[in-house]
Parts: C-alpha cells; structure tokens; sequence
C-alpha cells in the first residue's frame, strides 16, 4: 500500500480512538506502534516501542518535568494563588471590570511558579469567583475571563508545554521560556482591554469594586507576591545568567516554594503529600504522552509524509504568511477537539520541516504554538479550561463559553501581532544571543 495512504488511515484511526474518548497517550501509542509495524515489522517495532519508552523516562533532561509541576502543586496546596488575588483586586479592583481584570492579574502571577494552565484555572475559579459574585459581576464575563486567563499558566514561564517543545525541536529551554515572556505579558493585557471594554460597554456587566488606600495597596504586596516574584527572579534570573541549568532552576524553584509555605505556615503535611502525588501523576501521563507522540513522529516519519508536506507547501503560489494562517487556522479547528498538549506533539513532527523551510524561527515558532494551543482549552466542545471552571463554580457550562468569544478574539490578535511583528517574541531572546 502506498505510504502516504498508510499515514492517512493512521490519522483517520487516531481522531477515532480520540472520539472513543481513549487516552491521548495510548491512541497515539497505539497507532504508532501498529502503523510502524506494518511499514517494517511487529518486531522492530516492539523494539522501538521499548527503547522509546525507556530513554523517555530515564532521561536526565525530563526530570526538569516533575520538578517544576511539583512547584506548582505547591503553590496550588500553599494557597499562594490566594494572595496573588488579593493583592491584584486590591491594586486594582477600584475601576470597572477591576476585580475580572484582577484575575487576569492573578493568572499571570500564579503562572510564574505554576506552568499548567488547567491548575492555574482551578486556583482562580476558587479564589476569583466569591469575589465577583458578591460583587454582582455577570457570570458569564467573571468565568470567562478566569478560563482565557488560565492560558498565561502556560505562557508565563515556567511552562511545561514549552519544556516539551525544546525537546522535539533541540532548542534552548531558558531561551524560550525567556522568549514567551513578552507575548505572555501582551495576552494578558489584551484580556484586561476585553474586560475594560466590555465592561464600558455595559458597565452592569463589572461594577466597580471597593477602594483601597495606598497603604492597604502596598501592603498587600507582603502576603506573598514579593515572595513569588522573588522565585521568579530566581529562576529566570538563574537561568538566563547560566547559573542554573533547567534542572536545578526547577530545583530550586521548588524548594524555595516550599520554603516559602512553610516558614508561612500555609501548608500542612497533609498538603505536602498530596502535592508529591499529584505531581507524579501529572508527570507521568506528560511522559506517557511524549512516548505515545514519539512512536506516531517515528510511524509519521518513515511514510515520508512530513517531506510531502514540505513539497507541498514550498510549491503553493501563495506568500509564506499565508500558509502560516492556515496552520493557525488548522490548529484552531484541531484543538476544539484534541487537548492542546497532544495537539502540539501530534502535529509538530509532521509540520515542523514545513514551518522551517518557510524560514520561521523555532523560538518565534515555540510560544506561537503555545498561543494556538492556548485556543483550543476555551473553545467548545472539549474548552478543557471551561470545563474546569464550570464544575469548580457550578456555572453552566453555556453560560461560560457565551463570554469565551471576546477573550478567543483577543488570542487571535495576540498571534497576528507577533506575526507581524516578531520581535515582540525575538527581543527578549536576541539579548541573550
């Protein structure tokens, strides 16, 4: 049979295993390791299965992986987004919409030291919503704003989607996490613009919040946030000097995290346990589905089909610009269904020699990527965020993508911001080249 059909019925049964609602590792595992034998052989395959599933969970470089989702679940157990909160509705919950921008605010921060978007989202469902309800705040607008808002856990470093990404594309983790600041920081003020408009628009949507003297402004600052800032200056910093490679940031981020909870007694043994065996879990299905994507990369591989892709696309009588738009676009249809992180790791090994023979930087390419996933986990049906937010709130889940469309909206333009002008990703980067 012809390869490129080969790899065509493999993609056909991969989105049907992912209908049958299986596990994104096991599908892509699984036709991986059947379409790979039928190119060769069960026995070369089985071999392959076995050394990929081996190098992947004994490799030194991944340990970066639990140690920076423990940082989070640490912050996530050590009611560290709770402060992050109160000093941002206390900065800033005096104007309309304030305390919905608050969370947007509070999202960025907790992203610092978290690096998952579904936690993140979790954290400020709890904290942020008792604040905007009893403030009147329209459903709709406070759990939208929290689900968009989840997307800057992965954007703002540290960012485990991003770690992946180095692996598959042999690129510097501090360089990109650096490089996903400024996008990230961009993102978050188009959601508090959203919020601002909206909310001038129809000022019933966000009614103002109480006021605050400086002095309870400035104060604020003491709960937690300097302490957050000052484990972001470690690990950035740290890394972005060469003190620290990835794996000891993610060390020290962690321990400094816990030292932090402890001497502030917002942690109990209990909470320790479970943030090790939430951590674990979390872990090992990230590895679990970097092996499932490396065996569908190998099958994907040796039908040739990415060098097809490449002919192709280098042959189309239309711009570069052009091309990128529908891989955009592409992604934007293919995350309503697929998690964003699977998304990534199915597509990239088949798209990847494309985007680099159209000339894009894999550094501009790795928070570019992060962005369209970021648009997949608000929009329906699966809008992973929205779910997380509707069952931590008990708003319907309806009523939560109603207010999805306006933040969905201030994605895209973050993309053709940093489409058009690159160097709001490259800057940051540059300096260090």
């Amino acid at each position: 049979m012809n390869p490129l059909i080969v790899c065509l019925i493999g993609v056909l049964a991969l989105f049907i295993l992912f209908l049958l609602r299986m596990p994104v590792a096991f599908a892509m595992g699984a036709v991986g390791l059947v379409g790979f034998a039928y190119m060769v052989s069960w026995e070369a395959s089985a071999d392959l299965f076995a050394k990929t599933l081996f190098s992947t969970f004994t490799d030194y470089g991944f340990t970066v992986i639990p140690l920076f989702v423990w940082m989070g679940f640490i912050a996530l157990h050590g009611g560290i987004g709770e402060k992050m909160y109160e000093a941002a509705y206390k900065l800033i919950g005096g104007v309309r919409g304030g305390l919905a921008m608050a969370s947007v605010m509070a999202c960025a921060a907790f992203g610092a030291i978290c690096g998952s978007s579904t936690a993140t989202t979790a954290t400020m469902s709890v904290v942020a919503w008792p604040h905007m309800r009893k403030r009147g705040y329209d459903a709709s607008l406070a759990t939208a704003s929290i689900a968009a808002a989840g997307i800057l856990g992965v954007m703002i470093p540290p960012s485990v989607v991003l770690i992946i990404y180095a692996f598959l594309v042999m690129e510097s983790i501090p360089v990109l996490f650096i490089a996903t600041i400024l996008p990230g920081l961009l993102l978050a003020s188009l959601f508090m613009l959203t919020i601002y408009i909206r909310t001038g628009l129809n000022p019933v949507l966000g009614p103002k919040g109480p006021k605050v003297s400086i002095k309870e402004k400035l104060t604020s600052f003491s709960g937690g946030s300097l302490e957050t800032i000052a484990i972001f200056i470690l690990v950035m910093g740290g890394l972005f000097f060469g003190l620290f490679t990835p794996t000891e940031a993610a060390a020290a981020g962690a321990a400094c995290a816990l030292l932090v909870v402890v001497i502030r007694r917002q942690i109990t043994w209990k909470g320790v346990v479970d943030s090790l065996g939430q951590a674990t879990i979390t872990s090992a299905m990230i590895l679990m589905i970097v092996v499932g994507a490396k065996m569908f990369g190998h099958f994907a591989g040796i039908t040739g089909i990415p060098w097809l892709i490449v002919e192709w696309g280098t042959r189309l009588p239309y711009p570069e610009i052009s091309v990128w738009a529908f891989l955009m676009v592409t992604f934007l249809v293919l995350g309503c269904f697929i998690d964003p992180m699977a998304l990534m790791l199915l597509l990239l090994p088949i798209l990847l020699p494309l985007i680099l023979e159209l000339g894009y930087d894999p550094v501009w390419l790795g928070p570019m990527m992060v962005l369209a996933g970021g648009m997949g986990v608000i929009t329906p049906p699966v809008g992973m965020d929205v779910y997380v937010v509707s069952s931590m709130t008990d708003v319907p889940l309806t009523t939560v993508f109603r207010g999805i469309w306006p933040f969905l909206c201030a994605i895209i333009v973050c993309i053709a911001l940093c489409t058009l002008f690159p160097q709001i990703v490259l800057f940051l980067p540059n300096l260090i080249r």
